[in-house]
């Protein structure tokens, strides 16, 4: 029986994947090869790729006027490039700051241009996303950038902001594809692979057509969206075997019915977990109700004596990664699309005995 992984990142993928790529290791379909070796130039990975983009697309209903590319540096890096690549002829960006991932994006593209922190959930701990009537917006500014699901601090956007027409960056990294996104309200959609994609080394960036070609000239070619957009992602040798893997998982999410069918399935499993939360007196989620994220729910114990005991005893239970993040403490369980409802089920059934023995 495998391990029910609750990482935030790299974290789980569906079993039937990794069993197909342990199958496909040494050939890929009858090539001789294995993905690993393949020339980025070549027939067998260019098809691969075209694939993968393809499944992608149809998965989000990406509109025709935007590019998708397949990128390096994780999220990280891409708080560096948003600015280098948006900015343009303008020197200030909105930054929306509900937690750690925000507070990283402002602090980079402070390298670059003026941030203007529209809007902050400091005040509440990082607990909630500020309501729209209280963003302080530059109609000025190059984009408004927001973080629409906190991996730490388990806060997640269910609302699209009206930016008034400034194009609407958003950090999806750990969401993307777990629920139903109206791309076209988007400038920018970016993210790391290795939460509900692939594996760590893979960038995803949807970006609209018309904001290509509007990068600083410091923007290193590899970085540098239209570039790497007239290139077909391939300006520079990409991460060609965390593409492959993240294809597997776009024909696995198709499989299952696409995402109407994960989103169902990821309402389930949060659901859960919140409502045994929200009953108990021994466990207890500090975020706002309305803000909860689907895929990162952190919670604490009533005494934090008894953490290294609950996570000795998770991983007895076969249940490991619930250790919350170092900034907040606690614990964590993300919960993203390859975690099987009968991952959460075992958790709750190993909360409920361990308040019952040690509450």
């Amino acid at each position: 029986m495998r391990t029910f992984n609750f990482s935030a990142g790299p974290a789980v993928l569906p079993e039937s994947v990794l069993q197909r790529a342990a199958d496909e290791m040494l050939d890929w379909h009858g090539s001789g090869m294995s993905v690993m070796e393949m020339s980025h130039r070549g027939k067998e990975f260019i098809g691969i790729a075209k694939k993968a983009e393809a499944d992608f697309r149809k998965l989000l209903a990406v509109p025709d006027n935007y590019r998708v590319l397949f990128l390096q540096g994780g999220a990280m890096a891409e708080n560096a490039l948003i600015p280098m690549n948006l900015l343009g002829d303008k020197t200030s960006a909105d930054y929306v700051n509900t937690g750690e991932w925000s507070k990283k994006s402002i602090k980079e593209a402070g390298k670059y241009c003026k941030v203007n922190v529209a809007a902050s959930a400091a005040d509440r701990d990082f607990t909630y996303v500020p309501a729209q009537d209280t963003w302080q917006l530059d109609p000025q500014a190059a984009y408004v950038h927001v973080c629409t699901n906190e991996t730490i601090g388990g806060v997640e956007y269910h609302w699209v902001p009206d930016t008034h027409g400034v194009p609407l960056v958003a950090d999806m990294s750990s969401h993307i594809l777990s629920r139903a996104v109206d791309v076209s309200k988007y400038g920018v959609i970016y993210g790391g692979a290795q939460k509900n994609i692939g594996p760590a080394g893979l960038t995803l960036v949807v970006v609209r057509e018309d904001l290509l070609g509007r990068a600083l000239p410091i923007t290193p070619s590899a970085f540098n969206w239209k570039e790497q957009a007239d290139n077909d992602s391939m300006l520079n040798t990409p991460p060609t075997y965390s593409i492959y893997i993240a294809g597997l998982v776009f024909e696995w999410l198709l499989e299952q019915g696409g995402i109407a069918e994960i989103e169902k399935r990821n309402i389930e499993k949060a659901s859960l977990l919140y409502d045994y939360l929200d009953q108990s007196r021994f466990y207890s989620n500090p975020v706002a109700k309305t803000d909860r994220s689907r895929m990162n729910i952190p919670f604490r114990l009533a005494d934090s004596a008894l953490d290294e005991a609950f996570l000795q005893g998770a991983k007895e239970h076969n249940m490991v990664q619930l250790k919350g993040h170092r900034v907040v403490g606690g614990m964590r369980a993300s919960i993203y699309n390859a975690m099987p409802i009968e991952g959460v089920r075992a958790l709750v059934a190993y909360m409920k005995e361990f308040e019952r023995t040690r509450g």
